[in-house]
């Protein structure tokens, strides 16, 4: 049989067991905070349709998205369509006879597209929670995938600030249950929509914000360098190097800030919301930061927007959201406000393998191994594994009546720590061997009292 090059997609990943379990704890870590604040889960299609989501995320995100071709293409008479609008279709230019669906980029706009669709039966505040997979055709690097998940807690139906300040606890509270380390970072899209007033007017925003969300990458002189690509004049980059030059404290930021402002109604709207949520935040061990050169380069934030940075490892944004005050707007469902945040759950977990911050009982799996030592030792076994297995203890047995020298190999692989042995004198005795592998002692206990052994 010829060799077969067997691989996966780049930028998706396996998990093996021990990866599923690590993930799994920080999936339940998160969910059981979410729940704690009064969110519910939902959960939509992994796919949707192409207009769904075009034009929601910017020139930038757009190119991202993962676009399905319609069934039916390896038609002969669709070929010569095929070949000519392909490209065009790759350029972001939708052609419904080639794709009209396409994989999620992310779960807010999903989360929009329900409200808008079930907005007569939801009673608002409508508070959910989403952790499902997402996909974005970027380039695959260290903490960036194609295929990766998301946890998102979105409210909506609500304009009080109250959301940010919970959802901002909702942050602190998480990370500190992970026992990763965080800055959490905030700024205003009122802020930079202020900006883009100061160098001319709210046609510049689009243009000011996807550079600037740019800087930690390519740095303050090519930022300047796209600004002056995309037409805005050197006065207007002066006041934009002036902004992102604001630095100090909290206070310090607060302050220069309002000077460049000045008047501008609109900036001195975000700073007081910024100041609401600095003042009402209660997780004092966590650092809340304000850094006005954050703008997270989506369309649909109008207010508070939010960045998480892990502390002590070099690795992109672990968290990220904000408001999105008319997102159900897009889909003819105006006027229902909105606020959310999500959790980089392939970064976090990156970050806490690191930092060596996943405990040891994550790793926990079969707890006991019942030997196979013929068929009426196995019976008997399988009798008391049953009744262990109804007391939530992880049991199995060995496939099949091998030697003891593979059945604790066996053992040993898979890092059970105890062992249960079932001969044909215990049988006899009604009695059973339990050996721990971890400390090397044994104890022969009745098969009566096995029930009540405390396997730790």
């Amino acid at each position: 049989m010829a060799k077969v090059n067997v691989s996966i997609p780049q930028g998706t990943r396996d998990f093996n067991a021990e990866t599923v379990r690590k993930r799994n704890y920080i999936f339940n870590t998160i969910r059981k905070v979410f729940e704690i604040y009064g969110f519910q889960p939902l959960e939509t299609p992994s796919m949707e349709n192409l207009d769904t989501l075009m034009g929601k995320y910017g020139e930038e995100g757009d190119k991202l998205i993962f676009k399905i071709l319609n069934n039916g293409l390896d038609n002969p008479d669709k070929h010569t369509l095929v070949k000519a609008e392909f490209e065009k279709v790759l350029e972001g230019k939708n052609n419904k006879n080639i794709t009209e669906r396409a994989l999620r980029y992310d779960l807010t706009i999903p989360f929009a597209r329900y409200v808008a669709m079930n907005h007569g039966q939801l009673t608002f505040p409508f508070k959910r929670y989403q952790i499902q997979p997402v996909w974005r055709a970027d380039r695959p690097q260290k903490g960036r995938y194609r295929e990766f998940y998301q946890c998102d807690a979105d409210v909506v139906g609500s304009n009080s600030l109250l959301n940010e300040v919970e959802l901002t606890n909702i942050y602190a509270t998480v990370f500190r249950k992970l026992e990763i380390e965080v800055e959490i970072r905030i700024n205003s899209r009122k802020i930079l929509a202020a900006l883009a007033e100061l160098c001319g007017g709210a046609d510049k925003m689009m243009d000011i914000t996807i550079a600037i969300d740019k800087l930690d990458k390519i740095g303050l002189d090519k930022v300047k360098d796209e600004l002056i690509q995309r037409g805005l004049t050197n006065d207007q980059i002066i006041i934009i190097e002036k902004y992102l030059s604001i630095d100090g404290s909290n206070e310090d930021k607060l302050t220069s800030i309002a000077s460049l402002f000045g008047t501008n109604e609109l900036g001195n709207k975000g700073l007081e919301e910024i100041k609401h949520i600095l003042s009402n935040f209660t997780t004092k061990e966590t650092k809340l930061t304000i850094d006005f050169t954050l703008a997270r380069g989506l369309n649909y934030y109008t207010g508070t927007i939010f960045e998480i940075k892990a502390i002590g490892v070099q690795m992109g944004s672990i968290g990220g959201g904000g408001r999105y005050d008319d997102l159900t707007g897009l889909f003819g469902v105006p006027n229902i406000p909105g606020v959310g945040i999500s959790f980089g759950v392939d970064r976090i977990y990156d970050v806490m393998e690191e930092l060596k911050l996943f405990p040891e009982a994550v790793q926990s799996g079969t707890k006991v191994l019942f030997f196979n030592l013929g068929d009426s030792e196995s019976k008997a076994a399988f009798g008391l594994m049953q009744q262990l297995r109804e007391q939530d203890i992880a049991c199995e047995m060995y496939h099949e009546n091998a030697k003891f020298d593979k059945q604790f190999k066996y053992a040993e692989k898979k890092n059970i720590p105890y062992i249960i042995i079932l001969g044909s004198k215990e049988l006899e005795e009604n009695n059973c061997v339990v050996k721990h592998l971890t400390t090397s002692t044994q104890q022969t206990v009745s098969m009566s009292t096995l029930i009540d052994y405390v396997f730790l």
